[in-house]
């Protein structure tokens, strides 16, 4: 039985490596950003709208957090999260904590890619979204989403294939 958590970066390729690492290993694959994405859907907000209510309304981030953790606590999963690795971390859960994370101009292209736009306002949307997820992580957990110190793997995505994550990724659960 393992469990991994899988945190980055908006763009950096955590959705498509985790994805992958599913088929891989045919260990169950959560994304808790759906149901972030849901949240705002329900609340008639966009993600940037709906992260700076989060700011002022820490509910909405904890109930998300505490079904992390339940998750977390029954494992052998693969849960990819903005805190999944945090979670794990400050819960003391046995995981394999993987960090991805490449430039901003790289991961704003790829946000165009899957979603269309234009790669300079996905840039300005990342740097609103990463400083409103920053504001709020520090305020309602103490965590520093640049400290990377705790997760057992990091990874430049910029110019690995998911395939090559992958890879790096299960020699880690091999030992």
């Amino acid at each position: 039985m393992v469990t991994i958590t899988i945190s980055g970066t908006p763009g950096s390729g955590k959705t498509t490596v985790a994805k992958l690492l599913e088929e891989k290993t045919q260990i169950n694959y959560i994304y808790s950003g759906m149901i972030f994405r849901d949240l705002a859907k329900k609340y008639k907000m966009n993600l940037e709208e709906f992260g700076k209510y989060c700011e002022k309304n820490s509910k909405v981030d904890k109930e998300l957090d505490e079904k992390q953790l339940e998750i977390l606590k029954k494992g052998n999963v693969i849960l990819e999260g903005r805190l999944a690795g945090w979670i794990a971390y400050n819960n003391k859960i046995s995981a394999i904590k993987v960090m991805i994370d490449t430039d901003i101009k790289t991961r704003a292209q790829r946000i165009v890619k899957r979603e269309e736009g234009n790669a300079k306002t996905r840039e300005k949307e990342i740097i609103k979204r990463e400083k409103s997820e920053q504001t709020r992580y520090k305020n309602y957990y103490n965590i520093d989403l640049n400290d990377t110190s705790i997760y057992d793997l990091v990874v430049d995505s910029k110019n690995l294939s998911p395939d090559e994550i992958v890879d790096l990724i299960i020699k880690k659960i091999n030992g």
